[in-house]
């Protein structure tokens, strides 16, 4: 299978590398100094004792998708709509797109658009949903140098049809990871899933930019752990208003968060190195529905503007 990569930075890389390294045919899409690096060096992964190099095509033309069995967009959130158009042009009638991003995604429903995920409706209008296989995706990476990325933790991507059946493609995509050494079940009820991970990004990744805090720092009091509970209760309701129950309750998912420990969120991560945070996809999203459904979020809400204000004041030129 040719598979292209639509983002390959941290997760992008992660799994191209892989792909690559188990005999697929990867061509990665990336720009400025990782695309140098890429041309020039390759990806390196390190993680759990584990080091390895491997060399696949690297570009910046949009075209290359075009030869492409399937299409792992693995963007932030942000950078979707700006690339959508080329992405939809550059797409075989017959290839499969997944959707390897952070909270709520632009094909969750069908029938209307996600102002704060999708502006205007771009990204539906590029790639048609007909192609779209949903993912979830947790492992943690970071990009240590140009070429260089860290892998701290995780191995999973679940992949789910939209419409909940197990067809021939996403078993076949499910495989392909499974040989490259991840973990790739196929869940009928991915919507179910998208929450449980929406649960704890729409809430922790916000908390930690207003806060600077690590997970661990996060639940370190009764007071702190009770902000973020009402936050992720929050969430199930929205969630609920949908028809969606979470899978575990709100106290195993934050147990699950507190047990990370000294970890710093990605978005906080972002916010230190003063880039543009998934705001948007992860809480703004939420909120969106929630007004769609007349569901109350005060505590959300007021978690979204102080994290807006804290990615401005982050964003600011320095005098």
């Amino acid at each position: 299978m040719t598979v292209a990569i639509v983002g390959a930075g941290a997760i992008g890389g992660l799994l191209g590398a892989h792909l690559a390294r188990s005999g697929e045919e990867v061509i990665l899409i990336a720009r400025g100094p990782q695309l140098a690096a890429l041309r020039s060096r390759g990806i390196t992964i390190r993680g759990a004792g584990d080091e390895f190099t491997v060399h696949p095509r690297a570009t910046d033309d949009f075209d290359a998708i075009g030869e492409a069995d399937s299409v792992f967009i693995t963007l932030k959130a942000h950078g979707i709509p700006p690339a959508a158009a080329r992405i939809g042009a550059a797409l075989r009638p017959d290839a499969s797109v997944v959707g390897a991003m952070n909270g709520i995604p632009w094909w969750y429903f069908a029938d209307r658009h996600l102002e704060s995920v999708d502006p205007g409706g771009v990204i539906s209008r590029s790639i048609p949903l007909e192609q779209v296989v949903g993912c979830v995706v947790y492992p943690a990476a970071s990009i240590v140098e140009p070429g260089v990325i860290d892998h701290e933790e995780g191995d999973r991507f679940s992949l789910g049809e939209p419409d909940g059946s197990k067809s021939e493609r996403v078993l076949r995509l499910s495989a392909m990871l499974t040989s490259a050494g991840f973990k790739a079940p196929v869940q009928t009820r991915l919507r179910n899933e998208i929450w449980l991970k929406v649960a704890g990004n729409a809430t922790l990744n916000p908390v930690s930019v207003v806060t600077r805090a690590t997970l661990g720092e996060m639940f370190a009091t009764e007071q702190s752990r009770g902000l973020i509970r009402t936050l992720m209760e929050e969430v199930a309701s929205v969630a609920r208003s949908l028809g969606v129950e979470l899978p575990v309750s709100v106290e195993k998912r934050m147990a699950g968060a507190a047990a990370v420990g000294a970890h710093k969120t990605s978005m906080l991560q972002d916010l230190e190195a003063r880039k543009p945070l998934e705001l948007d996809a992860l809480l703004g999203a939420v909120i969106e529905i929630a007004g769609w459904n007349h569901v109350e979020v005060p505590s959300l809400r007021d978690l979204y503007g102080l994290a807006k204000l804290a990615e401005s004041v982050a964003l600011k030129p320095d005098d």
